[in-house]
């Protein structure tokens, strides 16, 4: 397939929203990878997902490289499936995992367990089982009750290694609903009330958990670096406080993630290297200042690499003018990519696999799904001659879509596809009926 390198409106040097390998293609197409989306749509059906490769290796690379000290531990709720664990293994990355499905999943590919962290504000007794069976590398105690519940479960004859999660009382993020550094929400121990420093000495306290480090996860989507070093600053100090109380000095402090990426043209996105300059130059500073060895430094990207890898996929099954306003539906929505409706998430849309002359015009894209608020796209631009049949490409889709699909309607959760050097292979089916049918026990 011939294909030019693409470049859209408003992209000249900012993020793009596209993989690196997006091409413009013969046929208003665009080649991912050296494949054709619409040609895609057709091989696999809509609405469908699908993955580069090489994009998502690259990014963990380039985290590898911006913090080459540190621990880089891919967030697998971003999105995990069998080849992306295969694809963090072979990068050299660790995985967080917040269930005891992901770290079954990261079992079965024999993926490193001590290179594994456990997280989550309210683990099950089943994630605690199996985060101890399989031997994770890190379980992040959040609230005083876990301390003890956890302890009792550890049965030796090592002690298990765990962090907490402290709140630094630092607001950040895209939305309230994905801010998790401030007080007052269900994440994380607090430093101003007390809180963190009486469950630090309850871990100390118990003979069977190995304090190394404190956690701490600001939020999501976060489009300035200036965050992360104030919680860096105010975690050095609280570590320094520690070692003045309790004699001891911790050897770890994880960071989280919230690295943003563009969803727009024009979006702020830093870059894995932005990032890692001011932490570790703020890092090396705070200790430093409160005589501190430089503790080990954990990072948990997850949207920042596999989210520009991603584009979804969607058919038109309908076009509707009303009110002064163009409603394009397409056969998939908040089934398959809630985020717009829970967090007013924004996306571009571009029509694949057809040109034409026809004018653009604002349209709104919206999903099948039987709610008001089942919409995809907000105001985009698209051809004013969009018609039913039409592929609608949406990019930057890699995170928090296919992972937070659900089952309304029965529509049944769309395939992902992954690309890599002009071929395609299927990396999770469609759900079908089948699927659905089954869990269907009752009479």
């Amino acid at each position: 397939m011939t294909a030019e390198p693409l470049l859209l409106v408003g992209e000249l040097n900012t993020p793009s929203v596209w993989p690196a390998s997006a091409a413009l293609a013969p046929g208003g197409d665009i080649a991912v990878a050296g494949v054709g989306l619409a040609e895609l749509a057709d091989r696999y059906g809509t609405p469908a997902y699908v993955l580069d490769e090489d994009e998502v290796r690259a990014r963990a690379r380039a985290w590898r490289q911006a913090l080459p000290d540190a621990e880089i531990v891919y967030a697998a709720k971003a999105f995990l499936c069998r080849a992306v664990v295969d694809w963090m293994e072979q990068e050299g990355l660790g995985l967080d995992v917040c269930s005891a499905g992901e770290l079954e999943l990261a079992a079965t590919r024999g993926f490193p367990p001590e290179r594994i962290v456990l997280h989550g504000n309210a683990k099950s007794p089943q994630d605690l089982r199996t985060a101890l069976r399989l031997g994770v590398g890190r379980v992040v105690i959040d609230s005083a009750c876990e301390t003890a519940r956890l302890a009792a479960r550890v049965q030796g004859p090592d002690a298990q290694q765990v962090m907490v999660r402290v709140l630094p009382g630092i607001e950040a993020g895209a939305h309230p609903k994905i801010r998790t550094g401030a007080d007052g929400q269900k994440f994380g121990l607090s430093l101003a009330d007390g809180s963190a420093e009486d469950t630090i000495a309850r871990v100390l306290g118990q003979p069977r958990l190995e304090l190394v480090g404190l956690h701490c996860h600001l939020g999501s989507q976060i489009t300035e670096t200036r965050p992360y070093a104030e919680a860096v600053r105010r975690l050095v100090a609280f570590l320094a406080a520690l070692r003045d109380r309790y004699g001891v000095t911790l050897p770890e402090l994880d960071l989280g993630g919230g690295f943003a990426v563009a969803y727009l043209p024009g979006d702020p996105a830093p870059t894995p290297a932005e990032y890692g300059r001011l932490i570790t130059g703020t890092l090396a500073n705070a200790c430093a200042q409160h005589g501190l060895p430089v503790p080990r430094l954990t990072v948990e990207p997850g949207r920042s690499v596999i989210a520009p890898a991603g584009i979804a996929l969607y058919r038109v099954l309908a076009v509707k003018r009303t009110a002064g306003r163009v409603f394009v539906a397409v056969d998939g929505g908040m089934s398959d990519n809630p985020r717009p409706a829970l967090y007013g998430a924004r996306y571009t849309v571009r029509r694949v696999g057809r040109t034409s002359d026809a004018p653009m015009r604002a349209a709104t894209v919206v999903g099948r799904h039987c709610e008001a608020g089942d919409v995809l796209a907000e105001s985009v631009e698209l051809p004013e001659d969009v018609t039913p049949g039409d592929v609608l490409a949406v990019p930057a889709a890699g995170a928090y879509q296919v992972s937070m699909a659900s089952g309304y309607n029965m529509t049944g959760r769309p395939p992902v596809v992954a690309v890599s050097r002009g071929r395609s292979r299927l990396l999770l089916r469609r759900e079908n009926f089948e699927d659905l049918r089954a869990r269907d026990v009752g009479l």
